[in-house]
């Protein structure tokens, strides 16, 4: 009987190994292809970019960018720390997303978690940093977990005219995501400089993919995409700032939509909206912001500001509630904002996942999140 079970834990330990084995076996592919090995028309963009200096990319404007190259102690134990405060209280509500073609002239936006969001703009349709898989990690063993479902299948995605990705980080690039749409869907990539080195290793054929650098455009499906400025870094490794970050205009004859990707506040959001608004929507990032990094994270106050910068006339608020990504509580991202919002006479919508926004019929906003059940306390 002992040997039996001795052989049995031999067992499941050597299917636990196997497993794990298998799981990590995608991990070199995750981490993407250096883009200064790609190439020489790649290469040669890289190097003529204002934004490319020393063999990385950097950020031109003058505020102060000051990057970690490992998590203060405090930041760490912060994690640690109170960890319920940091998940919702009970389960997120999930909408079914709107079906239907999107009217010719009108503007819906519909955020299905994190900063995945499908914007409809006069009858095309754009999908925004698609992320899918479990975790924003380059293994689903380790790394933060959803927090709720995404409101639909990839496979049950509409088709869109554009993909359109800010930046290389896990919960903004996800290979899994990107493989999945390259089989289900026709429509290109674009991305900012470098990044279509990831998306080929991954398997994204060359002609769908359009990289451009800040202040670049592109035409697709008779819309404009502008690559414009953020205030972030790139990697997804210990290497960093090889491939471009950056924010987007989507412009289309009457209707135009700023994202702003992943950036701390700076103050060319005003050249931004001067050059290329005002907007009908902005979609900000408002959560994972820390006093550890105050320069790549907007806080739900600047992202307001940066609203008004903008000339935004709805701000859609993104890069919350999705996945735990800083020691802040689960909805003080959105709390803050509302306070902020109203305080300074700003619109603004604050969607359930899956829940569509139309610019022409706005929902009331309403406070779901405290809904969930009773807030949890420090100690409590």
């Amino acid at each position: 009987m002992a040997g039996f079970r001795t052989a049995r834990r031999v067992l499941a330990g050597g299917a636990v190994l196997a497993a794990a084995g298998w799981a990590l076996r995608r991990v070199p592919a995750e981490l993407g292809l250096r883009p200064l090995g790609s190439g020489p028309v790649r290469v040669g963009r890289m190097r003529r970019s204002p934004q490319f200096r020393d063999g990385v990319f950097f950020n031109r404007m003058p505020e102060p960018v000051t990057l970690m190259t490992a998590p203060p102690v405090g930041a760490i134990a912060g994690l640690l720390r109170n960890k319920e405060l940091r998940r919702p209280p009970g389960p997120v509500p999930v909408l079914a997303p709107p079906s239907g073609e999107p009217a010719p002239g009108g503007l819906r936006a519909t955020w299905y978690g994190h900063a995945s969001t499908l914007v409809e703009i006069e009858g095309r349709r754009v999908l925004l940093d698609p992320v899918w898989s479990r975790r924003p990690s380059p293994s689903q063993l380790v790394g933060p977990k959803r927090h709720h479902p995404v409101p639909v299948p990839i496979g049950g995605l509409p088709q869109v005219d554009a993909v359109v990705i800010s930046h290389d980080h896990y919960d903004h690039l996800d290979m899994a995501t990107v493989r999945a749409l390259t089989h289900t869907q026709k429509a290109p990539f674009l991305v900012p400089l470098g990044i279509g080195a990831h998306l080929e290793l991954w398997g994204v054929p060359a002609y769908r993919i359009i990289e451009l650098d800040w202040d670049e455009e592109a035409e697709v499906a008779g819309l404009r995409f502008t690559a414009t400025a953020a205030r972030h870094f790139s990697g997804r490794s210990f290497t960093r700032n090889d491939t471009l970050w950056g924010s987007w205009v989507v412009a289309g004859a009457a209707r135009r939509v700023f994202y702003a990707g992943d950036s701390g506040y700076f103050q060319g959001y005003r050249g931004i909206g001067a050059a290329h608004g005002p907007f009908d929507l902005t979609i900000m990032p408002i959560g994972a912001y820390s006093p550890s990094w105050p320069d790549i994270h907007m806080t739900p106050e600047e992202a307001v500001t940066a609203t008004v910068d903008l000339g935004g006339r709805l701000m859609l608020p993104v890069h919350w509630a999705t996945f735990t990504l800083a020691p802040h509580p689960w909805a003080e991202p959105v709390d803050r904002l509302w306070h902020e919002a109203k305080a300074r006479d700003v619109p603004f919508v604050v969607p359930r996942p899956g829940e569509a926004v139309d610019t022409a019929d706005l929902p009331a906003v309403d406070t779901w999140w405290e809904m969930l059940g009773p807030a949890r306390t420090v100690g409590g």
